[in-house]
């Protein structure tokens, strides 16, 4: 299974570089509710998107491209077609894997961290994770950004992630940008471009 918890985000190079200050109260009721507001609205996403993996002991950061298209409730594809095509599906209690024409499934349902991540993919789609009592959530703002970080409370989650950042855009709280840092400080990023949203999308499209 390729780089699972890279895809994890599924997931990024250095942070947009921007002055960011705390939110105060009032500004964070705000902000959650245009976000959850706008989630509710969004039953499908089609964006493409660019992914930075960052490693330490290497002097570049690997960069990867592809789309993402998310179907609500539940259902997200992740299809990389650049530098190499490879593509995985959550599905209910399942991740179908395509590696390049190679198909695996992995029955992630016994597995309770694992389901836990997949929640974490679709809620961080949406942009809704506010109400995950799993982590403690502060909240910043810069000039064209909104930004919630998440550090997780549970053991074994804080084990693969040490937080989770979403950057939302101000103008109609979309994810922008997904960025999981690992406990090694090595980090993923992926930025979403070209979005289109509430388009149909047949189910056919998250089959192996």
């Amino acid at each position: 299974m390729r780089n699972y918890f890279i895809l994890l985000f599924i997931f990024i190079g250095g942070s947009i570089q921007a002055q960011e200050t705390a939110m105060n109260a009032s500004e964070i009721t705000s902000f959650k509710e245009k976000v959850i507001a706008t989630a509710k609205t969004t039953q499908s996403i089609k964006t493409d998107f660019v992914q930075y993996k960052h490693l330490d002991f290497l002097a570049d950061d690997v960069k990867t491209s592809g789309k993402m298209v998310f179907k609500a409730p539940n259902l997200v594809k992740w299809e990389y077609t650049n530098p190499y095509q490879y593509s995985v599906i959550f599905k209910e209690d399942q991740l179908l894997i395509n590696d390049g024409g190679t198909k695996s499934k992995v029955d992630i349902g016994n597995s309770k961290l694992f389901k836990k991540l997949n929640q974490l993919i679709v809620n961080s789609v949406k942009g809704n994770m506010f109400n995950d009592a799993d982590f403690t959530v502060s909240f910043f703002k810069s000039s064209k950004f909104n930004k919630a970080v998440f550090i997780p409370k549970d053991r074994k989650i804080a084990g693969y992630i040490a937080s989770f950042e979403l950057l939302f855009n101000k103008d109609d709280a979309q994810v922008y940008e997904v960025k999981m840092v690992e406990p090694s400080q090595d980090f993923t990023r992926i930025i979403f471009s070209n979005r289109t949203l509430n388009s149909t999308i047949n189910d056919s499209v998250f089959s192996n």
